[in-house]
């Protein structure tokens, strides 16, 4: 019995830390390191660079922290929202929660200044962010909306300044990482539109209403769609043309389901959707390795 309870305890830290989306993490920078800024070289320059994984791991705990300290703060949100998948507070208890937390952004920190000082900081920067968005950023209307998108697409940005390259492609994949994920934000704000009014959260659907905000997230998708058609247009490789050109469709699927999406069920399977977007825009980075 003690030993499923150990077991038992270990799957709710690791649901805690969003284990799903640590991996995606993961894969994201190492992705981005054998395919955007290392296509010439062989994948084994990239995968036995140990102070390179020591960077992804550092990304990947400071990250785990923030999931921590989020749910620290949103219980009672959470057990409007969500009752069911409540953690903190109820399996796990607070303070083990807040521990965890700072432990977490300390080695997170350390880990990346072992790499370079630069690392350290930004990895101290993002701690800081993450934990500003969990305390008071997340209940102003697109504010903390716009610091989760802007930390999604750091993820590929750091990469930048381990390679010391100002690599072009990097930074339109860290765009598009960014504007999916604003995009996904907004809509889980939708989605826990009823526990934030609850408790005082002053997200665009709490403060605009259901029609307005998505009235908004078009204005927010049409110009993010129209640059990155440029870009395409401009880099000037068929394969990864052909690639998002087969990825239009599941996106206008996307905006069809938006358009008529009206109850909670309907934006958390948006808010999903948005992931394997996500996902799919990773893959193609494979393409430009040929």
């Amino acid at each position: 019995m003690q030993r499923r309870s150990h077991i038992q305890l270990l799957v709710d830290a690791l649901r805690l830390s969003r284990f799903n989306n640590l991996v995606i993490i993961f894969i994201t920078q190492y992705a981005g390191a054998i395919f955007l800024l290392n296509s010439d070289q062989p994948v084994w320059f990239v995968v036995g660079d140990f102070r390179f994984f020591v960077l992804v791991l550092s990304t990947v705990i400071i990250a785990a922290a923030g999931y921590y300290i989020n749910d620290y703060y949103d219980i009672k949100i959470d057990l409007i929202n969500k009752p069911d998948r409540v953690i903190v507070g109820n399996t796990i208890k607070r303070r083990p929660v807040m521990i965890a937390h700072t432990s977490l952004n300390a080695l997170g920190i350390l880990l990346g200044a072992v790499v370079s000082l630069w690392i350290g900081v930004i990895n101290l920067v993002c701690a800081f962010l993450l934990w500003w968005y969990s305390n008071q950023l997340k209940r102003l209307p697109f504010i903390g909306n716009f610091v989760v998108a802007l930390l999604t697409g750091s993820t590929l940005l750091v990469l930048l300044v381990y390679y010391q390259s100002l690599d072009l492609l990097t930074m339109v994949y860290a765009l598009f990482a960014f504007g999916i994920t604003l995009i996904r934000e907004i809509i889980k704000d939708i989605e826990d539109m009823e526990g934030d009014a609850n408790y005082d959260g002053l997200t665009l659907p709490v403060v605009f209403g259901l029609r307005k905000t998505k009235i908004i997230l078009f204005c927010i998708i049409a110009p993010f769609f129209s640059s990155l058609v440029v870009f395409l247009l401009q880099v000037r490789n068929q394969y990864l043309l052909y690639y998002f050109g087969v990825l239009t469709i599941p996106f206008i699927y996307f905006l069809y389901k938006l358009v008529l999406a009206d109850t909670k069920k309907h934006f958390s399977y948006l808010s999903s959707y948005c992931k394997w977007l996500i996902i799919a825009g990773i893959l193609s980075m494979a393409i430009l390795k040929f």
